[in-house]
């Protein structure tokens, strides 16, 4: 059978960004200032973000101008195509329609430059030298460091410890384009240090290694700070793959009955599903899944609250579904997963019942993975693993009932850096973890005694 691959042209990349603040029936409460828990204001945000950026993440306009600069770099990948997974649908059985939109086709293996090339763009045009920022499995770093190639900005990287030595060649592609990595929790700044001396042999987490990347920008006049999720400007840029994948299942005749994307952060989520969200907001029948690890499953099992986005609680208050901001998952595969909280705008989108979520342990993810490695011919990434996982369970659900469904998932990128996950999924080596009940309430007590 023929695979299915729907182009578009490059006069058809979207020209404005969708912006689901305009839409919501309830907004995200406003983030609170660390130190005296105010609402932050933009002359809050300037120490580290430029006012492009600033006036992006308060914005309520349905629709933001993409910059010609942005776009002319985008033509390099963009549009992306959307595939039919009909070797996959027949391996399943299923009389199920699976489509997926693959972000993997980007100089940097992701969906991540969509917002990186923006960022980039803002701070420059701010007059920025240097951009500094985290990286859990190296897919936002790499993203960055491209980013700065292309506008001549400086880029620090404070990479996750664990995916720093899990994940060499990411760290390679960022040296490769000029930026320096530093394995998180450094002994380069006062938060690095005081995690260190607590615990010498602290694996990181991505909420240390914002706290390293914020402190970096926050002493350096000519730095900036730059976050590959969670933030509104974030999830704004990456409903580029959503608003095209719209324009191209309209080519195919088609509709998604179920939209699905990994959520660590949630900008990979935001990026597929928000602009089908504008549709159900407005009335139409739609279901869309945000699918999480189990060994961090922020929406499943945490708590609706205000939160710090990092660990030394540098970063403004932000209300989210949150495990606690000194929560330490483990080790997985999925290093962009790992991520104690999420988006505001998907987590009120959540705490709405407008979506739904799901966590997968990884033996099953990888097992999935391995699937559709085998019928439709690309690796994905262990992170986009989790997406295949709930439509490959949503396809034999509609077997097991009988009944046509449309399924549309965000397969974000490759995973061509990360075969030694492969490798150890097949010698048998990964195990499947899920932190008990008591361990997530731990850190919650801890968030609620701070709170106080």
């Amino acid at each position: 059978m023929r695979q299915t691959k729907i182009v578009l042209s490059d006069k058809e990349i979207p020209t404005k960004w969708y912006n689901i603040m305009a839409d919501m029936p309830n907004k995200p409460k406003p983030p609170l200032h660390p130190g005296t828990k105010q609402p932050v204001g933009p002359d809050d945000l300037k120490p580290i973000f430029p006012m492009d950026l600033i006036l992006q993440e308060v914005s309520t306009e349905r629709w933001v101008p993409i910059p010609e600069e942005v776009l002319d770099i985008y033509t390099l990948w963009r549009p992306s195509p959307l595939f039919r997974a009909h070797m996959l649908e027949k391996a399943l059985g299923t009389p199920a329609k699976i489509y997926y939109k693959y972000e993997g086709v980007s100089p940097a293996g992701s969906h991540k430059p969509n917002t990186a090339i923006p960022q980039a763009y803002y701070n420059k045009k701010a007059g920025m030298k240097r951009i500094a920022t985290e990286t859990g499995a190296g897919q936002w770093g790499s993203s960055m460091a491209l980013a700065g190639t292309y506008f001549g900005l400086d880029v620090t990287v404070y990479m996750v410890k664990v995916s720093f030595g899990q994940k060499p060649y990411r760290r390679l592609m960022m040296e490769t384009w000029g930026a320096t990595v530093h394995a998180s929790p450094s002994k380069l700044t006062n938060a690095g240090r005081k995690i260190l001396e607590l615990d010498p042999d602290n694996s990181g987490s991505l909420g240390i290694a914002i706290s390293e990347a914020v402190e970096d920008a926050a002493t350096h006049n000519d730095t900036n700070y730059a976050l590959g999720s969670v933030l509104n400007h974030v999830c704004l840029h990456q409903t580029v793959i959503g608003l095209e994948a719209k324009k191209q299942l309209e080519i195919a005749g088609d509709y998604p009955d179920v939209v699905i994307a990994c959520c660590g952060g949630g900008s990979n989520f935001a990026g597929l599903a928000f602009p089908f969200l504008h549709d159900k907001i407005n009335g139409k029948q739609l279901r869309a899944i945000a699918v999480e690890p189990a060994s961090c499953p922020t929406l499943t099992k945490g708590e609706f609250t205000y939160d710090f986005g990092d660990v030394a609680g540098m970063t403004p208050l932000i209300n989210m579904y949150t495990l606690g901001h000194d929560f330490m998952p483990s080790g997985i595969h999925a290093g962009g997963l790992r991520y104690h909280g999420d988006s505001a705008l998907v987590s009120q989108l959540y705490h709405d019942k407008i979506i739904e979520a799901r966590a997968y342990p990884q033996l099953p993810v990888f097992q999935a993975a391995m699937q559709f490695a085998k019928t439709e011919g690309i690796i994905p990434a262990p992170e986009s693993s989790h997406a295949i996982k709930c439509a490959i369970d949503e396809a034999m659900k509609a077997k097991e009932e009988g009944k046509q469904r449309t399924i549309l998932f965000n397969l974000s990128g490759h995973g061509h850096f990360d075969m030694q996950a492969y490798g150890d999924f097949l010698a048998g080596k990964l195990i499947d973890h899920e932190h008990p009940e008591s361990d997530i309430k731990k850190s919650l007590d801890r968030l609620h005694a701070m709170l106080k």
